[in-house]
C-alpha cells in the first residue's frame, strides 16, 4: 500500500474544507452562497443518508485556493448559522475503518443470566 499522495491531491486537501453543525434543512446552494462570502466556491455538497435520503448535517466546500479556504475557516468556524454553531476545518482523507462486527464491541461469547445448577 503507498501512503504517497500526487501533488494534485495534495493541493485539493488543502482547498477542500469539512463544514459540520449544519441544519438539517440546509441545500447546497445556500452552503455555496455562504462560502462565496470567502472567495471562489468550486463545489459544495452536502453528505446524505443513504435510506433515508436526509441530510447527515455535514457536507464539504471546495475553494479555488488555499488562501481562500483559510479565510473560509477564520469567518465561519464556531459561527452560527441558521440556529446552528458551524465546524469549519480542513479536511482530511477518510481513514481505513475495519469491517464492522455484529455486537456490541463487548468481545467474548455473550451468555451468563439464567439458573445455574451447581
Amino acid at each position: 500500500m503507498s501512503f504517497l499522495l500526487k501533488k494534485e491531491e495534495v493541493k485539493k486537501m488543502a482547498t477542500k474544507l469539512y463544514v459540520g453543525g449544519l441544519p438539517y434543512s440546509t441545500q447546497e446552494g445556500a452552503l455555496k452562497e455562504l462560502f462565496a462570502q470567502a472567495g471562489n466556491v468550486v463545489s459544495a455538497v452536502i453528505i446524505m443518508d443513504k435510506m433515508s435520503g436526509r441530510s447527515k448535517g455535514f457536507g464539504f466546500v471546495e475553494m479555488s485556493t488555499q488562501d481562500e479556504a483559510g479565510k473560509a475557516i477564520s469567518m465561519f468556524n464556531d459561527q452560527e448559522f441558521e440556529g446552528r454553531k458551524l465546524t469549519v476545518n480542513e479536511a482530511r482523507p477518510m481513514e481505513a475503518r475495519p469491517p464492522r462486527t455484529g455486537g456490541n464491541d463487548r468481545g467474548g461469547y455473550g451468555g451468563g443470566g439464567g439458573r445455574r445448577e451447581y
